[in-house]
């Protein structure tokens, strides 16, 4: 596999991941549209509501992931700023919109650092959002023991987009959590999700790592607040 190009390429895009795990806390039908408004707003001032729209760069309604099946909270998604200063400007618009009423968040904040691969998926695929931090195994592991590393991860990468799945790239999200990195898979069917997970064992990507994942359905954002229309 070695003659293979890596399947991600470092990010030239100066954008910032804004991704949040929530917890619902009550149902508001004026407070979940005055949220929607307001994502709208932030929309076309350049922010991206949708790993669909990363992937692609073509319009899209708001997505995340509905994880209440598979875990304590609720929901889990990724947006995407044009800068730091506009991601905080625009989490205060939405807590100010009701957002902070509505969903109990924690928001994790971070520059791009790869692009996203793969096709965005249709119909109702699953989402599989990772966060990881490097271990003491990491710290103390020589050059040679890190770029072996990377090469084995590559295999279960490009397994991953063999299987239809596509990757939001990764962001660092450091500044504002105690996880070093997030990426979102999109993927076709949790069977898909599952073996994603089972290769990434086999080429062992968690020796260096503390991980934590959520698994969940793509729902329309406009759903999952509970938004009458959108």
């Amino acid at each position: 596999m070695t003659d293979l190009a890596p399947p991600f390429a470092r990010s030239r895009a100066e954008t910032i991941g804004v991704a949040f795990l929530c917890s619902r806390l009550r149902y508001s039908q004026q407070l979940s549209e005055a949220i929607y408004l307001e994502l709208g707003l932030l929309n076309r001032q350049g922010w991206l509501l949708s790993v669909q729209e990363m992937l692609s760069g073509n319009a899209s309604p708001p997505y995340a992931y509905d994880i209440s099946a598979t875990s304590g909270l609720t929901l889990a998604g990724l947006f995407e700023a044009p800068s730091i200063a506009d991601a905080l400007e625009g989490i205060d618009r939405l807590d100010r919109a009701g957002w902070s009423e509505l969903l109990a968040t924690q928001w994790l904040i971070g520059p791009r650092e790869f692009a996203p691969v793969g096709e965005p998926t249709r119909d109702t695929p699953w989402g599989f959002i990772a966060l990881w931090q490097w271990n003491d195994a990491w710290c103390d592991a020589t050059l040679e023991e890190r770029l072996a590393y990377d090469a084995e991860c590559d295999i279960a990468f490009r397994a991953d987009l063999a299987a239809g799945i596509a990757i939001s790239g990764r962001h660092r999200v450091d500044l504002t959590s105690p996880w070093h990195q997030l990426a979102v898979w999109d993927a076709p069917s949790f069977q898909s999700v599952s073996e994603a997970m089972c290769m990434h064992e086999r080429v062992a990507d968690f020796r260096f790592t503390t991980s934590r994942h959520y698994v969940g359905q793509r729902r329309p954002l406009a759903h999952l607040l509970g938004v009458s229309h959108g």
